[in-house]
């Protein structure tokens, strides 16, 4: 048992489920001096280790062992938060097989036509606390929604909304940016924070007063706000800052 309390692993397990290897590849690599653990060169491909511990080298590189992986991914359209689907592709096909091997998960979803803040991680325990309907994290939005978003519907978005099904959404903050006059009518870009990630929520609330919405990005959710830097389809692991915005 390490001090940290964790239990020691088979050093060719660890490599192998990093993507170094199958087995038989480290146990010829091992046969080649190719692997040292804290400076010693490795006689057995079996040897227990502790891969937070162990200063682990297989051919020059030191081995980066994690536990965890968070990636802030700018979703594109066109791709479903998914792990696996048939037809589409899923967000797990951006990222680079490196971090697969991690088998990462999207926290809650985003509908195919939208874009913006996916959080992709293996943390089920994190997932859990943002997605929990108990802890009503804030999820904000931003929208082309086509019609005039009037004060009336401010009110009736704070007040909450009867969706098409009867269920009425908690209240939420709905902000219009600005109004753009177009030849087929008033275009509204607005923000709306929403508590509750009912399926097609922001869509289907401004169904229910009447208006349509033409495009759709997540900006935040909980504190973690959309790196605006990151390109569309790009991704990145999360900063310290943001890690301990979500208490890690």
């Amino acid at each position: 048992m390490s001090a940290k309390g964790r239990t020691t692993q088979r050093l060719d397990k660890v490599l192998s489920n990093l993507g170094y290897g199958s087995r038989a590849e480290l146990k010829k690599i091992v046969r080649q001096g190719g692997i040292t653990v804290n400076g010693a060169s490795v006689k057995d491909p079996g040897m227990h280790v502790d891969p937070y511990q162990d200063t682990i080298e297989i051919e020059g590189e030191k081995v980066l062992y994690r536990e965890f992986i968070y990636l802030m991914l700018h979703k594109p359209p066109g791709v479903i938060s998914a792990t696996e689907d048939t037809r589409d592709r899923t967000v797990l096909d951006l990222l680079d097989k490196s971090y697969l091997i991690y088998e990462p998960f999207p926290v809650g979803r985003l509908d195919k036509d939208t874009e913006g803040l996916l959080l992709l991680t293996n943390d089920g325990k994190l997932a859990h606390e943002l997605l929990s309907p108990r802890k009503h994290v804030p999820k904000t939005y931003e929208a082309d929604v086509a019609g005039m978003v009037s004060d009336e519907d401010i009110t009736l978005f704070s007040q909450g909304v009867t969706l098409d099904d009867g269920y009425v959404t908690l209240p939420a903050e709905l902000t219009v940016l600005s109004v753009e006059e177009r030849e087929n009518g008033p275009l509204s870009k607005i923000s709306l924070t929403i508590h509750e990630g009912k399926f097609h929520q922001v869509k289907r609330m401004f169904e229910a007063v009447g208006k349509k919405v033409v495009y759709l990005k997540r900006v935040s959710m909980g504190e973690l706000k959309l790196d605006e830097s990151l390109p569309i389809g790009s991704y990145r692991e999360l900063t310290a800052e943001e890690l301990a915005i979500l208490g890690k």
